[in-house]
């Protein structure tokens, strides 16, 4: 007999929700959307509503909630031991008490703000990022990675994923040491925001050298990483504390040491970035790339299992990524679309329904199409309120791409939302990929993004060779790859300065709308490939709601806006 299965996210940032009917996960909601504040913290109440909404259910009709996290071993090992161990670790039980009142009071809190009798169950929070990219990856066997800031006192864990059993072979990696954490550090040193940034820097990382001499050191930035970074080239990592302070406060992140060598942390502030700060960052990120890779290739000579998944916060690095595919250590790599701690909502899920079904196995999943949808009823009367004029095209695909063609700017809106941080073609902002200029046109006026960030293109499945170095299919965006050296000319505006991208490969299968957009744009152009960034402005979350859209199209730079089958033109 199936059973529905609602999993929450909750507790520190990225809260979420998913909903699971007889073993599919069926809606999956973050809470950011609906709170418009990025990587949100609040419980995710309306996140479950809209899960449950989707799925025409109530709570009633829920058997189980799965917990992504383990709130007293959370409570326990990050918080109590330490501070037992080492006085200076009660600072931060200060500085975090209501964090820590809020571990404490979790499934008090759960069953308050749902009404929720049944069982809930609590699963380890690494764990649940392995469960979430293993079970809808569609290997039988896999290698499975998770790694990220910091979940349960862990930072990463190591698995072999074996005909629907995940063994956990390799967990030694205890708070501090962390790679997420140290490029949190990075991230706050050189001047935006943990949790928030740390794409700002991958993305820095591609202008810097990082064999490049520090000034007034007779070493490189990357030497100084291997220090702080300490590797064994088998599988024990160990951050070395001399150089951080996030284990005993979190608002310097970087210790007295790494000031002496780099200089002050730099205030966020366009014209104070150099060639040190980019340099600092490709060192961070040359580090995290080698010390992964050297990992991945022992587990794969030891373990033998020739497929990879990832899930975590950290796995959300593409050009890390992309490094390993380059690398060809394995036949395959999935990485989870919702790697951050969104994605736990959905691990947690899986984690329950092996625990009742023990053949319970993966199965490949081609929809990460997840959250809220609008029915036409519920767009047009958004429209209407708005007084703005609106037609309905009778060839909607040709005439977008005719504007697209013509250099216009346009927001894309269909069916359901994308879960996780990426825009797949549903909530996206479409231009066409040349010329060069257009990535700073998008970036400038109408993202209010850094002038260094790339944007990604989308291209059709049956071109992804043709235009791009990568050996796999790339639907969710997610693996960093090379142009092919003819193709560059033509896709200029989602070309990084180090020659890669971010490539979304597109087929009927996974979204035909925007398959069908494409191929319109390729009919009329020649070009199989559409810049696509995420339909939002710097520091907000992904549009959620048509009224959200249209009001981002009322006050942005954008020059259309299609909602589903209707289009809105400046």
């Amino acid at each position: 007999m199936g059973r529905t299965i609602l999993g929450i996210k909750y507790i520190s940032h990225d809260t979420a929700a998913a909903l699971m009917v007889d073993g599919k996960v069926i809606a999956a909601c973050e809470q950011e959307r609906y709170t418009l504040d990025k990587h949100s913290r609040v419980f995710p109440l309306d996140a479950i509503h809209d899960c449950l909404r989707i799925a025409g259910i109530t709570m009633d009709g829920v058997d189980e909630i799965a917990f992504g996290g383990d709130p007293e071993l959370c409570l326990r090992r990050t918080y109590l031991e330490p501070a037992l161990e080492d006085y200076k670790r009660v600072g931060m039980m200060i500085q975090e008490f209501e964090r820590i009142r809020e571990i404490y009071h979790t499934e008090d809190l759960i069953r308050e703000k749902t009404g929720f009798s049944g069982p809930i169950s609590f699963f380890d929070h690494h764990l649940a990022h392995l469960a979430s990219s293993y079970y809808p990856s569609g290997f039988q066997d896999a290698i499975v990675l998770s790694i990220d800031g910091i979940g349960d006192f862990k930072t990463m864990k190591l698995a072999i994923g074996r005909s629907g059993a995940l063994d956990v072979v390799r967990e030694h990696y205890d708070y501090p040491h962390s790679l997420g954490l140290v490029y949190a550090a990075i991230t706050c040193y050189l001047g935006w925001k943990n949790v928030h940034h740390e794409g700002v820097i991958m993305a820095l990382a591609c202008y810097g050298d990082y064999n490049a001499l520090v000034p007034g050191q007779k070493r490189s930035y990357y030497a100084f990483f291997e220090d702080i970074i300490h590797y064994d080239g088998e599988y024990d990592i160990r951050i070395n504390q001399d150089w951080m302070s996030y284990y005993y406060v979190r608002d310097r992140w970087v210790s007295d040491r790494f000031i002496d060598v780099f200089g002050p942390r730099r205030q966020y502030d366009m014209a104070t970035l150099n060639q040190h700060h980019m340099n600092i960052a490709a060192a961070l990120q040359k580090r995290l790339e080698d010390v992964v890779i050297t990992l991945l290739k022992n587990a794969r000579r030891d373990y033998g299992v020739p497929c990879l998944c990832m899930g975590g916060g950290v796995a959300l690095n593409c050009s890390m990524n992309g490094k390993i595919e380059q690398a060809g250590i394995f036949d395959e790599i999935f990485v989870q679309p919702a790697s951050g701690d969104a994605g736990l909502a959905i691990g947690a899920c899986y984690l329950a329904q092996r625990s009742h079904d023990p053949n319970y196995a993966p199965v490949k999943s081609h929809n990460y199409y997840l959250g809220a949808a609008f029915s036409a009823e519920e767009i047009e009367h958004a429209l209407k309120a708005s007084g703005l004029a609106y037609t309905k095209p009778e060839d909607l695909y040709n005439e977008t791409a005719r504007r697209l063609k013509e250099g216009k700017v346009v927001a894309w809106y269909q069916g359901r939302s994308e879960f996780g941080p990426r825009a797949l073609g549903n909530r996206s902002i479409l231009a066409r990929p040349f010329p060069a200029g257009m990535k700073d046109h998008i970036n400038d006026h109408v993202k209010f993004r850094e002038y260094f960030r790339p944007l990604a293109p989308a291209v059709m499945k049956e071109h992804l060779h043709e235009y791009f170095q990568i050996g796999q299919e790339s639907p969710h965006m997610l693996i960093a790859c090379l142009v092919q050296p003819d193709k560059k000319d033509e896709i200029p505006a989602t070309v990084h300065v180090d020659d890669s991208c971010r490539a979304q490969s597109v087929g009927p299968e996974n979204n035909e709308r925007f398959y069908k957009l494409l191929k319109a744009f390729k009919e009329q152009t020649g070009c199989p490939v559409l810049l696509n960034t995420s339909f939002n402005v710097k520091g907000q979350p992904i549009i959620n709601t048509p009224e959200q859209a249209i009001e981002c199209f009322r006050t942005h730079a954008l020059d259309v806006l299609v909602l589903d089958d209707f289009l809105l033109e400046k």
